[in-house]
């Protein structure tokens, strides 16, 4: 079976991250990872971000030699799997509809009353979700105001520049809200 471990990444390779072999690469990831303080908070991404509004996480093993890119979301689902195989076709879900978050929550968070952030799903489910919350995949009309590619990154940037230095509840705030006021 096909691996990130020490072949060029690309989709449809299953991503194994061992939180042993591969210590100082979990350690670089939560490094970027700024953990909301409340109960329900995203777990937010603070490193690179790509042209689509979503976290971009450089693998580097055998040495400092790239690997690939991974999407922080699906390390983090393969991060919560311990070493065990995140197969190629399995995709990272955003319940909570925030592209930078990284929150895989536990089954013990869920039973006591913690909404799932990043789950693991099917591209079909993606892609259901996406129509479904009006995120893109539909006739230009139809799709809701501020769910653009061009929206998404802006707030993703937004997002990441209000937690830089610290969880700032306000700047989060403002920056998932996309300058859209608040009804109350």
């Amino acid at each position: 079976m096909a691996s990130y471990t020490h072949s060029r990444m690309r989709q449809g390779r299953d991503l194994v991250v061992d939180p042993q072999s591969h210590a100082g690469e979990v350690a670089r990831f939560l490094n970027h990872v700024v953990r909301g303080p409340g109960r329900q908070d995203c777990w937010l991404w603070t490193g690179a971000i790509g042209s689509d509004g979503y976290g971009r996480f450089a693998l580097r093993r055998g040495g400092w030699r790239q690997v690939g890119m991974v999407r922080p979301s699906r390390y983090a689902l393969a991060l919560a799997l311990a070493g065990q195989p995140l197969p190629g076709e399995v995709r990272a879900l955003h319940e909570c509809d925030v592209t930078l978050c990284v929150r895989v929550v536990t089954e013990q968070e869920l039973v006591a009353g913690v909404r799932p952030h990043v789950t693991a799903g099917t591209q079909r489910e993606n892609m259901e979700q996406m129509v479904a919350r009006g995120r893109g995949g539909g006739r230009p009309r139809l799709i809701a105001r501020g769910a653009g590619l061009r929206a998404r990154r802006e707030r993703a940037l937004a997002l990441r520049e209000a937690v830089r230095s610290g969880w700032d509840s306000a700047a989060v705030e403002e920056a998932m809200l996309g300058g859209q006021p608040r009804l109350w």
